[in-house]
């Protein structure tokens, strides 16, 4: 059994974490650094990561640094790659969680959110983030990976990369139906595309040693309105939200050797609410 739990341990493995100051970038990186490993922020943020890298640093006891990385351009993620193997002159683990995630809750009495008026600015700012964005650092890091002949890509995806939005749980009573808020198209569209990106690139690389898989958490209880809370909760058989630092079991696992042969996989983990 000893041996097998050795399976789980990270040492001294690099885990580049895109969106790194995030709510669930935070706990990644942790989980990370828990297991042994070596957290490496790239945010666009460089304040907040360089934040939460120092505190992690010190926490933990492992070395664990920020970058900023806009994960929408090409420069800036070569730069960030480069920075990453002047300091640790290694990469073995990606986990793309950068995204944006504009509110349905944030539109109340407005139709922006709405599919017949939302954006193509819109549109095309959500897709860069969080779906080119973890092409464009695939496209790098992977490739460095796949050149090294190891490595392993984890897309942060959702469970509305599997189901569709239940919009009724977005709904506000005394508005219009053309005015009622609404999840927007483009963060499901985003995380269906990273299911498409991970089985794409799990077979593209599977002979170099390269192996890429996503999860598909649930929604993370943050102290959002109590109605959307309990209209949410009777959607998912185990009667709650999740709470912030439950996925980080499964990061590691998915990014550890206790995986090693998964790939293409993605793991639900959304307290049932796919199973309805």
């Amino acid at each position: 059994m000893v041996k097998e739990l050795q399976r789980f341990r990270l040492d001294n493995r690099v885990a580049i974490i895109t969106g790194g100051a995030g709510l669930l970038g935070v706990e990644h990186a942790e989980a990370i650094a828990e297991a042994g490993g070596i957290p490496v922020f790239w945010d666009i943020n460089l304040s907040s990561a360089k934040s939460h890298a120092l505190r992690i640093s010190k926490q933990l006891n492992v070395e664990c640094q920020a970058f900023e990385v806009d994960v929408t351009s090409n420069k800036s993620i070569k730069n960030g790659l480069e920075s990453t193997l002047s300091k640790h002159n290694r990469v073995d683990i990606l986990i793309n969680n950068a995204a944006s995630n504009p509110q349905a809750n944030e539109t109340a009495g407005k139709n922006w959110s709405r599919f017949e008026d939302f954006s193509i600015k819109m549109w095309e700012k959500d897709i860069a983030i969080g779906l080119t964005g973890a092409f464009l650092c695939s496209q790098e890091v992977g490739n460095h990976m796949a050149k090294a002949g190891k490595g392993v890509i984890l897309n942060i995806a959702s469970d509305l990369s599997v189901i569709a939005p239940d919009q009724r749980i977005y709904q506000k009573n005394g508005l219009k139906k053309d005015e009622q808020p609404v999840k927007p198209v483009t963060y499901s569209v985003v995380k269906h595309g990273l299911i498409g990106l991970t089985k794409y690139l799990a077979t593209y690389w599977a002979e170099m040693g390269v192996r890429v898989n996503s999860i598909s958490p649930g929604g993370v209880y943050t102290n959002q309105p109590e109605e959307f809370v309990s209209k949410l909760k009777n959607l998912i058989p185990m009667g709650r939200m999740a709470e912030k630092d439950e996925y980080k079991a499964a990061v590691i696992f998915m990014v550890s050797d206790a995986s090693s042969y998964m790939t293409g996989a993605n793991m639900v983990i959304d307290g049932g609410r796919t199973c309805w």
